[in-house]
């Protein structure tokens, strides 16, 4: 790592409207840059890179590193300490940013330390790319983590496991406790991995699938019957024993198979 250029860059201060939390425990930067399999792509994109403590095991990797960073201190930190990366810096909002300014059709990579309070958005934009992402890992709250790697019958499965599994296979790897951090968030923190399906082509209709899900989780007490009412279904639909379950009972290709007799009923 280079020599600082400046003293007053020592070191970026942690913003709580970023909801910036710097991870401090190099050996964990070094666990979730290993998290990455290195398949399908030769470009990742590191989310909120801060000062760089992942960004040093990415770059030692067989790979193109690139990261997206808003806050300016931090760039300006990359830019003095990591010169071979000050090319590849991109000083955008990951959520407005258009991607395909970077990397146009090519596939990549994402992961990243994610701030707490964009960390579901995140997850929503992946998916609306999900053509050009083959893979990601990443650090979220671990309860989120949790959520979007949970099967069918668990409390905490809900609208973000099923959409992001019925593209990704979702495997939880580890947890990050709060003391590593700078400053310490007040939670647990949990690192996970998605792979991109095989074939992830839905053998439904994409936006019905979501709107079904959305619909079905938003009143997840409640049958499947009850909650999709506004769908105005067929009587003889509805007598299928899949509207006897609550959703959290369903697995995600059964939503799959749903959303495909729903499309279906005449």
């Amino acid at each position: 790592m280079a020599k600082h250029k400046q003293n007053n860059d020592h070191q970026v201060k942690a913003k709580k409207f970023l909801g910036q939390h710097f991870l401090e425990d190099e050996s964990i930067a070094q666990d979730i840059a290993d998290a990455l399999t290195l398949n399908g792509y030769k470009n990742v994109l590191e989310i909120g890179p801060g000062m760089g403590v992942l960004t040093k095991y990415l770059l030692k990797k067989p790979i193109t590193t690139y990261v997206i960073e808003i806050d300016t201190e931090s760039v300006e930190y990359l830019q003095n300490n990591y010169l071979n990366l000050a090319s590849r810096i991109i000083e955008k909002d990951f959520l407005k940013y258009d991607l395909s300014q970077t990397f146009n059709q090519e596939p990549f990579a994402i992961i990243g330390n994610f701030p707490y309070n964009i960390s579901t958005q995140i997850v929503f934009k992946t998916l609306e790319l999900r053509d050009q992402i083959p893979e990601f890992s990443g650090m979220f709250q671990k309860e989120v983590a949790k959520r979007i790697c949970s099967k069918e019958g668990s409390k905490v499965y809900g609208i973000l496991s099923v959409l992001t599994q019925a593209f990704y296979d979702a495997e939880y790897l580890f947890t990050v406790p709060p003391t590593v951090f700078n400053p310490p968030p007040k939670v647990d923190s949990g690192v996970l991995r998605l792979i991109r399906k095989e074939n992830y082509t839905l053998p439904c209709d994409e936006k019905l699938f979501f709107r079904v899900v959305k619909q079905a989780f938003q009143q997840r007490r409640k049958t499947m019957r009850n909650s999709l009412k506004t769908f105005d279904l067929s009587d003889n639909l509805k007598a299928n024993s899949i509207f006897d379950k609550r959703p959290e009972q369903i697995s995600v290709a059964q939503f799959l198979e749903l959303t495909s007799l729903i499309e279906n009923d005449k």
